[in-house]
């Protein structure tokens, strides 16, 4: 006999929820759009999601403009500022714009 609850889990134990992460769920469906265009993109893409970072900035835009998650400066949430998304590394390891573009001057 197992002295464990529903599902193997330990009766009387009480879950401690994590501290972010944690916020209402999207149950009218007022951010599926950006949702879905986040997911299109990851599956284009291969799943990287680096080349997604738009429109995951528009997905967490929607959630925070609806109070479906806490208002955050977006560069706590890992964007440098409202017009930059791209953070692809170069080749050496920098961030920058990328060895396809011209360099001025050259």
């Amino acid at each position: 006999m197992s002295a464990g609850g529903a599902f193997g889990g330990n009766r009387g134990v009480r879950p401690v929820p994590p501290e972010k992460g944690v916020f209402p769920l999207d149950h009218l469906h007022e951010c599926d759009l950006e949702k879905k265009d986040y997911l299109a993109c990851l599956k284009s893409t291969g799943f990287q999601s680096e080349k997604c970072r738009q429109f995951s900035k528009k997905y967490l835009e929607c959630r925070m403009e609806r109070n479906l998650m806490a208002k955050q400066d977006m560069s706590e949430l890992g964007f440098r500022n409202a017009d930059e998304v791209d953070t692809q590394p170069e080749k050496n390891g920098k961030l920058g714009s990328g060895p396809s573009e011209p360099k001025e001057g050259a």
